[in-house]
C-alpha cells in the first residue's frame, strides 16, 4: 500500500516507520488495520478507524442504527484499552495499548502479536485448541466477575436485542420472536455477571505454538459469560462436534473458572451459567433469524438449543 502520513505515530513513539502493509479493511468500511514496520524485527499495528461516506455491508445492513451502533463500538473499544484491560494478567494475553490519536475519528496503535509469537490464525480448531480458548475465556470472565462496566457496553455482544431492532422486525412471526424479550431478561437478570468480550469468535484469536491471545474488543461490555462461550463454539465447530464435545467444552471452560472464582461463588455460579446456556443460544439465533435467516449457524445443534428453551423454561 502506497505510504501515508503515519508521522504522528512516529513522534509517539520516536522512531521512523520504514514501510506499511494493510492486514485487514475494518467491517463495512470503517477504517483498516495496517502492519507499521520500524525495522525488520519491530513492527506495531495500527487499527485506524474512518467515517465512511458509503457504508458497504456485506448482507446490507445499512441503517442509521447500525451507522451508531459502529460509531460507538470504536469508542468503547478505546475505553476498554484504557481502563479495564490494564488489568489482565499475562495469562490472558490482549494487545497492549501504546498511544492514541483523536479527532473526527480515533486511531490507536496496539503492540503486534504476531511480532511476540502469536502468529498463527485459524478458522476452525480441534478439540484442543478450542479448550484452550475456552479457558482463556474463563481466565477473563473470572478477573471481572461483578465488575461495573463503566465506559463500555452496558451489555456486551454485538448482537444485543437493544441494539438490534432493524433485525428484530424483520424477523418472521414466531415462538423465539414472540419470547425474544423474556430472554433476553433472563440473561440479564443472571446474579453472577461479568464482562463478556462480545465478539468472541475464532477469527478474534491469535495462537502461538502452546498459548492464545485475543483481539477485537468493540463490543465489550457486560453480561453472563455463556454469550461469550456460545458464540465461540459457533464460530469454529460444525454442528456435529458441538453435540460430540459440549460436555467436555463446557467442563474445560468451567474447570478453568473455577480456580478464579472463590469456592463459596462457583458452586452457584456454575448452575446458573450451565442453566443459561440454552438460552445464550436461543439469544444469538434471534439475532441470526433477522440478520441472515439463512446461515449455516442457525443448525442442528443451535436450534436444538432454542427448543430446549422453548421446551424446558418457557411454556
Amino acid at each position: 500500500m502506497g505510504r501515508k502520513d503515519y508521522s504522528w505515530v512516529e513522534d509517539l513513539l520516536n522512531a521512523r516507520v520504514l514501510r506499511s502493509e494493510l492486514v485487514q479493511e475494518l467491517w463495512s468500511g470503517y477504517g483498516e488495520l495496517v502492519r507499521l514496520y520500524f525495522d525488520d524485527d519491530n513492527s506495531l499495528i495500527l487499527k485506524d478507524i474512518a467515517s465512511p461516506n458509503n457504508v458497504d455491508h456485506p448482507r446490507g445492513w445499512t441503517t442509521n442504527m447500525s451507522d451508531l451502533r459502529k460509531r460507538k463500538s470504536y469508542n468503547v473499544e478505546l475505553s476498554w484499552y484504557q481502563g479495564l484491560a490494564k488489568e489482565l494478567a499475562d495469562q490472558t494475553k490482549i494487545p497492549k495499548l501504546l498511544g492514541v490519536k483523536k479527532g473526527e475519528t480515533v486511531a490507536f496503535v496496539l503492540e503486534d502479536l504476531n511480532a511476540i509469537g502469536y502468529d498463527q490464525r485459524f478458522v476452525s480448531l480441534d478439540l484442543d485448541r478450542a479448550k484452550l480458548c475456552l479457558r482463556w475465556l474463563a481466565r477473563f470472565h473470572g478477573m471481572y466477575l461483578g465488575v461495573d462496566p463503566k465506559g463500555l457496553w452496558l451489555i456486551g455482544t454485538y448482537w444485543h436485542l437493544d441494539t438490534r431492532p432493524d433485525e428484530y422486525e424483520i424477523m418472521k412471526e414466531g415462538w423465539l420472536k414472540e419470547h425474544a424479550r423474556a430472554i433476553d431478561e433472563k440473561l440479564n437478570n443472571a446474579r453472577f455477571k461479568t464482562i463478556v468480550h462480545g465478539d468472541a469468535k475464532v477469527a478474534n484469536f491469535c495462537f502461538s505454538e502452546k498459548y492464545v491471545a485475543a483481539v477485537d474488543f468493540q463490543y465489550v461490555g457486560g453480561g453472563c459469560g455463556m454469550k461469550d462461550v456460545t458464540y465461540f463454539i459457533s464460530s469454529c465447530l460444525t454442528a456435529e462436534e458441538a453435540i460430540q464435545y459440549e460436555a467436555e467444552l463446557l467442563d474445560a471452560y468451567f474447570e478453568e473458572l473455577a480456580k478464579h472464582v472463590s469456592a463459596s461463588e462457583f458452586e452457584l455460579l456454575e448452575a446458573e451459567w450451565r442453566e443459561l446456556y440454552p438460552f445464550a443460544w436461543a439469544d444469538f439465533a434471534r439475532f441470526l433469524l433477522g440478520w441472515a435467516p439463512d446461515h449455516y449457524k442457525l443448525n442442528e445443534y443451535s436450534l436444538t438449543q432454542v427448543s430446549k428453551v422453548k421446551d424446558l423454561y418457557l411454556k
